[in-house]
């Protein structure tokens, strides 16, 4: 096992840019002419939940929207982001959402699979809790199996981290 090489398949997201994109678009919203006696607010509900309130269904998507806007430009994947549906909370509308962080066992044996059944012979994928251990002899195999990684139509964001 000396001489292989590995690195982690994870799905994490930096909470503190997480944050700074929230903190953006909530001055934006308070800036911005067409958000003026919406009532539309976001903020943080628990530690990776967000809750979205405005006085319209209209209004809570467009707030959505320059959320998202703001966690492309931190560099954020928006696979990460999972809101869900509207509802009516009174007079307001309101979207909570969640930030996904780690890999799930299914989706950690998913990987595991692909990368067996398509990448390069003598490469071996490891569930190792909410990441995925990718060992093999040559860097160019680990190399591919990462550009098969980026290619697959994934339902979560996926980085690489731990290169050894």
């Amino acid at each position: 096992m000396a001489g292989d090489s590995s690195f982690d398949i994870v799905s994490k997201i930096d909470k503190q840019e997480a944050d700074n994109a929230l903190n953006q678009a909530a001055r934006e919203l308070s800036q911005r002419f067409d958000f003026k006696n919406t009532g539309a607010t976001i903020e943080w509900k628990g530690d990776l939940g967000i809750e979205i309130t405005a006085n319209a269904e209209e209004r809570a998507h467009a707030v959505l929207d320059v959320f998202k806007e703001k966690l492309i430009k931190r560099g954020i994947s928006l696979k990460a982001l999972e809101p869900d549906d509207p509802r009516v909370s009174g007079k307001d509308t309101k979207i909570n959402a969640t930030l996904k962080d780690g890999i799930s066992q299914e989706q950690a044996k998913k990987v595991a699979k692909l990368i067996r059944d398509e990448g390069p012979k003598g490469v071996k994928a490891q569930v190792q809790g909410d990441e995925l251990r990718v060992s093999g002899k040559k860097r160019d195999d680990l190399q591919a199996v990462q550009q098969l990684v980026k290619g697959a139509d994934l339902d979560f964001a996926v980085q690489f981290t731990n290169y050894r």
